[in-house]
């Protein structure tokens, strides 16, 4: 099975104003032709303007947006997804998430679901999915809308945060994993078994980690301001880790979860 979700993306995560128009658009200078963003990051007029700027055909990217937590209802989702394509200059996106479950604002994954796949009929964006979904409400959403219906779970992924049995059940489901914070806010990045292993490869810390989460099939997207660590994060699609380098990896886990906000996170899957 194909994945639908490219399997390098480029993220905008806490990147704003200029600063993101500057990413977006070395990025797709460089090579990249998926990008990232949120509603809740406020940056999705800058990721279209960097886009218009890039003057790449929009047949040739992938963009995905999420939904905030304030516009899951049927009244709001829509329209607010409406004003996002506004601000990205484009009559639809490749990708809309729900972002976070928020179990807290009573709204069921059932109904937000629902919500989401009415924006998928009427033509404005291309694939659905979830993001920060546990495997009890990933099921959940695939009752709501259909396995078909669900592209892919982005969700915090890193050396030191396998989440091996979200991940298991994802892959058995055949749902895209994508993994978001795959460096862990840079944490990963002064490790010294992905140092070790980055000397054996002639690679950076960071390529390791990259590579790491695309051979065990994961989507990555990963941000940077700087062309030169866009560029070898690009590369680490060209490396190739040994069984005995994936196992080294492996030991990492030590549920370092970096992201995990309070009313809005699923009871986490041990």
């Amino acid at each position: 099975m194909t994945n639908i979700v490219p399997q390098f993306g480029v993220g905008t995560f806490r990147l704003t104003s200029q600063t993101v128009i500057d990413s977006v658009k070395t990025a797709l200078d460089v090579g990249y032709r998926a990008v990232d963003t949120a509603q809740i990051y406020g940056n999705e007029a800058e990721v279209g303007q960097a886009i218009a700027e890039s003057h790449i055909h929009r047949d040739d990217l992938f963009i995905t947006t999420k939904i905030w937590t304030d516009n899951y209802q049927a009244d709001k989702l829509i329209p607010s997804l409406k004003e996002s394509l506004q601000k990205l200059r484009t009559d639809a996106v490749n990708l809309t998430l729900i972002h976070w479950p928020a179990p807290s604002l009573g709204i069921s994954v059932a109904e937000m679901m629902h919500n989401l796949l009415e924006a998928k009929k009427l033509g404005l964006t291309e694939h659905i999915g979830i993001s920060n979904f546990n495997i009890d409400l990933s099921q959940q959403a695939i009752d709501a809308v259909g396995l078909e219906n669900i592209a892919t779970n982005q969700i915090e992924l890193s050396p030191y945060l396998q989440n091996s049995k979200l991940v298991d059940f994802l892959q058995s489901q055949h749902i895209d994993v994508t993994s978001y914070m795959t460096l862990a806010y840079g944490k990963v990045l002064n490790d010294p078994v992905l140092a070790e292993i980055a000397q054996q490869h002639q690679a950076s810390t960071a390529q390791i980690a990259l590579a790491w989460a695309l051979q065990k099939g994961f989507a990555v997207i990963p941000s940077s301001t700087k062309r030169e660590n866009l560029m070898t994060n690009l590369k680490a699609q060209e490396i190739q880790l040994s069984t005995e380098e994936m196992q080294m990896i492996a030991q990492l886990e030590r549920s370092g979860r970096e992201v995990d906000p309070e009313n809005l996170a699923p009871k986490w899957d041990i």
